[in-house]
């Protein structure tokens, strides 16, 4: 199976230099982890998006770090290969350098073996408050979902030349400031590919296009149990959602038929048991 992946070891993942592309999937439950760590993935990122794909909430800002902590304890029950990341919500890296050294903390006591956080040059001092702690930490740039109200809702970034310059300085001052890596959301490709060639440590991509050093993609919409929406970056490898309907359908109509359960898949008793009890040739 391999050793456990570490901070030390993706950082060097540069296509560029040979590397083989980093695969992340998202996780949130004992169940999903040890799915994805068997299909090779090479981090497990507990997201914030589980608060819209599993606690239906409609976006990613009301989860909190106790519900994070939860998830990530679930996931990292299960030891696996990958490294698992835990993202810090919104509000849990906004306030105090000690809040959030503390909140990040939280995560790793879970079962982090790294955090990720949103935002460009305006988090350095949080990001080296955390990495002061001796804990790793991943950026986020690009389509941030927590800064979806200052961004005008899930809009794509860097669209303008301006836009794009800003994009690789905050991603030079994020690698400066100690993130092992960064995942670019939500930006034109060529965005993605000039970030990318500019920083020394790996890009995972999501909807950045295919030049960063990784990619990653949620578990829900991977496996198409998510299906309210479909941004133009998600390509389902199975329909889930559809197979289980009707999985549960023919459930609900064997039991209203009478066909489950069978007798094969009940408990019995001896018949000298069923007879002490009036039972005895009963079959209900």
């Amino acid at each position: 199976m391999g050793s456990k992946l570490t901070a030390p070891g993706i950082c060097t993942r540069k296509r560029r230099l040979g590397a083989d592309p980093l695969v992340m999937l998202t996780a949130y439950d004992a169940p999903s982890a040890r799915m994805a760590d068997e299909a090779g993935a090479d981090l497990i990122l507990v997201g914030d998006s589980v608060a819209m794909v599993v606690l239906g909430h409609s976006d990613t800002m009301s989860v909190t770090t106790q519900e994070m902590a939860h998830h990530t304890a679930a996931v990292a029950r299960t030891r696996p290969r990958a490294m698992v990341v835990a993202d810090m919500p919104w509000m849990s890296y906004h306030v105090s350098a000690a809040d959030t050294v503390t909140n990040a903390a939280a995560l790793v006591r879970a079962g982090a073996g790294a955090v990720k956080l949103e935002g460009g040059a305006e988090r350095v001092p949080m990001i080296e408050a955390i990495i002061s702690a001796e804990v790793p930490v991943i950026g986020h740039l690009g389509l941030t979902p927590q800064s979806m109200l200052a961004q005008g809702g899930y809009r794509v970034q860097g669209r303008t030349s301006e836009a794009a310059l800003g994009l690789v300085a905050d991603a030079k001052a994020l690698a400066h400031a100690g993130c092992f890596a960064i995942v670019l959301e939500g930006m034109p490709a060529p965005v993605g590919q000039m970030i990318t060639d500019a920083l020394s440590v790996p890009t995972i991509g999501i909807g950045a296009g295919g030049d960063c050093d990784g990619q990653v993609l949620v578990f829900h919409d991977v496996l198409g149990l998510e299906t309210r929406m479909l941004p133009r970056f998600v390509r389902r490898y199975a329909t889930l959602h559809d197979d289980g309907v009707d999985a549960l359908a023919r459930f609900a109509a064997d039991v209203r038929s009478g066909a489950f359960p069978h007798a094969d898949e009940c408990y019995k008793m001896s018949p000298d048991e069923e007879m002490a009890l009036g039972l005895y040739g009963h079959r209900g």
